[in-house]
């Protein structure tokens, strides 16, 4: 059956549109490419067998770390003075009720009264706005620190797939600073107003992170999942080459080992690891993903469809693939004496000898059944 499904589908790819013109296939060597086992291992040539599975549908889009309001705080000196003692220094942790700093007060008194401040907070102290010795004037911030074991991942979201952002949407988010590492985040809320230069509006995003990775203003990478659909023919985004106009990927041959067939496809709907195909494959397909890229500059692998034909059936092909007639086997036999001097002569003189004999022997036949006519 699934050698059926491959020769219709060489029948489907006989009439094609390409480039506003009709083009015809009938050289399946123009989009076959055959490889050496050596060739396929070079280009570290996987497939994945084509099945219907469930797609989630997401939305992409850009942004960037914030700290959450709770998780965000000043240290500052109620009273005026200088700074005796800085004891927490910019890209430090600290704990709530930590002594960051001591305050000399200008408040007269033999030593000077002192002022110990306190970290309100658990977290990083990401500025020192001042330094040992400097001035400090009441409510001005010494320290800013922030929690950054629960912080706001703030996605960019374009005006018109804001509507597709729901209270139970989920974001699989990988910051640019630690790519391979992917962190859930739950919506919260949306910003207060829209931005009208790149007309986004931010969506805020909670997340927890244990163990401190993420720094505010890091950039952010966002994969909104927004509905899941069941039974959709989908194959990995990798095997996908061709541009947006046209599309195709590297079917495994059915018949001819180390070949590769170039299928084009339509796709639709695509995801983070995904891309759905609404026609060019059937279930069952091979396509390859890991090595489809370098097999696209493949060209021809070095083995032609005719000996891979010839190889693969025990006999001889055309150039094309076609199964060689008689008579161009015996033309093919005539070129070759051609070749050995006279021997072509010969052989033509021979062959014209043979049918006299038999066009004589078909007259005395005939003369025979027939004795009365002359």
């Amino acid at each position: 059956m699934h050698h059926i499904k491959h020769h219709l589908y060489y029948v489907l790819l006989t009439i094609v549109l390409c480039d506003g013109e009709i083009r015809l296939l009938g050289d399946r060597s123009k989009d076959l490419v055959i490889l050496d086992a050596i060739g396929v291992n070079n280009l570290g040539i996987q497939t994945q067998v084509v099945a219907r599975r469930n797609f989630e549908e997401t939305l992409f889009a850009l942004g960037r770390s914030q700290p959450r309001p709770g998780g965000h705080a000043y240290v500052s000196s109620r009273v005026g003075g200088r700074i005796m003692e800085l004891l927490a220094h910019e890209g430090e942790f600290v704990q709530t009720g930590d002594v960051v700093a001591v305050v000399e007060s200008r408040q007269p008194g033999d030593p000077p009264p002192k002022t110990r401040l306190r970290a309100p907070i658990s977290g990083l102290v990401v500025k020192t706005i001042t330094h040992l010795g400097g001035p400090v004037e009441p409510n001005t911030p010494i320290l800013e620190i922030v929690n950054l074991t629960q912080m706001y991942a703030v996605a960019k979201i374009p005006e018109e797939k804001v509507s597709l952002i729901r209270p139970t949407s989920r974001a699989t988010i990988r910051l640019t600073a630690y790519p391979e590492q992917a962190m859930e985040g739950r919506w919260e809320r949306f910003g207060a107003m829209a931005n009208a230069e790149s007309a986004t509006l931010d969506a805020f995003f909670n997340v927890s992170d244990p163990e401190k990775r993420i720094r505010p203003e890091m950039r952010a990478e966002f994969t909104l999942l927004i509905d899941t659909r069941k039974e959709v023919m989908a194959v990995p985004r990798e095997a996908l080459q061709g541009d947006t106009f046209q599309p195709f990927v590297f079917v495994r041959d059915f018949e001819l080992p180390n070949a590769f067939l170039k299928a084009p496809v339509k796709t639709g709907a695509r995801n983070r690891t995904h891309v759905e195909i609404m026609s060019g494959l059937f279930l069952g397909d091979q396509v390859v993903t890991q090595g489809a890229y370098p097999l696209a500059f493949a060209g021809n692998g070095g083995v032609s469809l005719k000996e891979a034909l010839d190889a693969a059936h025990g006999h001889e092909h055309n150039e094309d693939g076609s199964e060689m007639t008689a008579a161009q086997k015996t033309s093919k036999t005539m070129e070759i004496n051609g070749n050995n001097g006279g021997a072509s002569d010969a052989f033509t003189w021979f062959l014209g000898i043979l049918c006299l004999i038999q066009w004589l022997l078909l007259l005395l036949k005939r003369k025979s059944r027939h004795p009365g006519q002359a």
